[in-house]
Order: C-alpha cells, then sequence, then structure tokens
C-alpha cells in the first residue's frame, strides 16, 4: 500500500524582505528528511526577496488608466500587472497575461491578498525554480538533509470554476512522470499519459492548510520518495507549454 501526507507549518512568522525563509521553515518544528517535498506558497518567497509593489509609489499609464476604468480596476494596480506580463492575452473582465516566465494567469500573478502591508500587491519572484533550488540548498545546509522543494501559486482552469495550486518553480522533484509508450494494465500501449507531478504535489499541499487566512504557507508532503531527485532537475519550467504548441491561441 502506498500514500501521501500532507502536514501544514504552522507559527510562521510575517516573512519580509531579507527574511532567511529556510531558517524559519526549519525552526518551525517539523523535522525534515530525504525525500520530504516541502511546498511553500510563492507568497513568503517573494516577500522574503523583497517582490513587493507599494501602489502610492506607482505612476499609472494611459493604457493602465483606460484598462482600470474599463475593468473597475485600481489603475496603480493594473500598470504593475502590466509592468509584470510579457503580453496581455485577454483584458475582458479580467487581464489573462503570458508572464516573462511563461505562465499564462490571471493578472500576471500580481495580487493584493496577503500582501502584509496595506496598499501592496505581490509579485511573482523574478525565477520561481531558482528561488526553489536556493531554498534547498540553504535546507541542506542547515538540517543536512535535502528534501525537494516546490514553490506553488494558485491559478484558474479554463472551463472550470475555483483555482487549484500549480507548482512555478521545483528542485530536486521530477516535475513530470513521462508514461507516453508504456502500457496499461491490459497492455494497451498509452499515448498521451504524461502526469504533471509538481502541480499534483502543490495541489495536495494546499488541502493541508486550514485556510488562506491561516498562516501556513508551507506544507510538507511525505510519500513521493520516488520522485524526489539527488540533482536539482529541469524545475517547473518543464511544465510550461511552449507558445506554438498552445491548443487555444
Amino acid at each position: 500500500m502506498t500514500g501521501v501526507s500532507a502536514v501544514a507549518l504552522a507559527g510562521l512568522p510575517e516573512v519580509r524582505a531579507g527574511d532567511d525563509l529556510a531558517a524559519l521553515i526549519a525552526g518551525a518544528g517539523e523535522a525534515l528528511r530525504d525525500g520530504d517535498v516541502v511546498c511553500v506558497a510563492h507568497k513568503v518567497v517573494s516577500k522574503a526577496e523583497g517582490r513587493v509593489r507599494r501602489l502610492e509609489d506607482v505612476r499609472p499609464g494611459e493604457r493602465a488608466r483606460e484598462l482600470g476604468a474599463r475593468l473597475g480596476r485600481d489603475p496603480r494596480h493594473v500598470q504593475v500587472v502590466l509592468d509584470e506580463a510579457a503580453e496581455v492575452l485577454r483584458d475582458e473582465r479580467v487581464l489573462i497575461c503570458r508572464t516573462r516566465h511563461g505562465f499564462v494567469c490571471a493578472n500576471a500573478g500580481v495580487d493584493a491578498s496577503n500582501a502584509g502591508e496595506p496598499g501592496s500587491v505581490v509579485l511573482l519572484p523574478e525565477d520561481p525554480d531558482a528561488s526553489a533550488r536556493a531554498l534547498r540548498a540553504r535546507l541542506r545546509e542547515l538540517t543536512g538533509t535535502a528534501p525537494a522543494v516546490v514553490v506553488t501559486d494558485s491559478f484558474g482552469r479554463p472551463w472550470r470554476h475555483g483555482q487549484a495550486e500549480v507548482a512555478i518553480g521545483a528542485a530536486g522533484l521530477a516535475p513530470l512522470d513521462d508514461w507516453r509508450g508504456q502500457a496499461d494494465r491490459a497492455g494497451r500501449e498509452l499515448t498521451a499519459t504524461w502526469i504533471a507531478v509538481a502541480d499534483q504535489a502543490a495541489a495536495a499541499a494546499d488541502l493541508a492548510r486550514a485556510g488562506k487566512d491561516s498562516g501556513e504557507p508551507v506544507v510538507v508532503l511525505r510519500g513521493l520518495d520516488r520522485f524526489v531527485t539527488q540533482d536539482d532537475g529541469p524545475g517547473a519550467a518543464a511544465l510550461i507549454r511552449p507558445p506554438e504548441e498552445d491548443l487555444f491561441p
């Protein structure tokens, strides 16, 4: 019998720019092991890396003012979204953007919830895979173990209500499990089965939190040892479908 457990770490303080996030995780009372997967909500990663903007410092341009008026949004917030977007794909009801990382998501990942400071918004990390690698290296230094690290964010899904947590950064976890060319139990060749391991780990971790207001940005998963690797691996970048393969341009 196989199984996966998920434990949310309680008691982490409000994270601010320059904080040693790995030290906060290591000191949270859960002894980490090789084979663990440490899932970290990107908000605390971004805060530690100083990826927060105060809206009072933002001067919206003409396009931000036009979009803000049409969408009923603060034009300063819209300007930050435009600054973070490599491309705006849709601007009806919500801004759907492609970020410079290659993610397609609402508002280029810019979010005011749990920003920690009134009138501020949190941006995605500059390089979420690099953030995951740095966290893993620091955890190894502090604990002598090398758990995998997944940096997560909540994304909407086309044609489905609600959001699901996905991996935007990863280190030490095989992000995909490719079964194409292998056989199912009946011997039939699989042609499309390609499991998004890192995304499913992120979603499982989110279910372990008491809620978005719980102050539990870090969850430790156990039971995924077969996907945890010695090297850092390709990261969550491997999950991004290139634009030329986009089925819904």
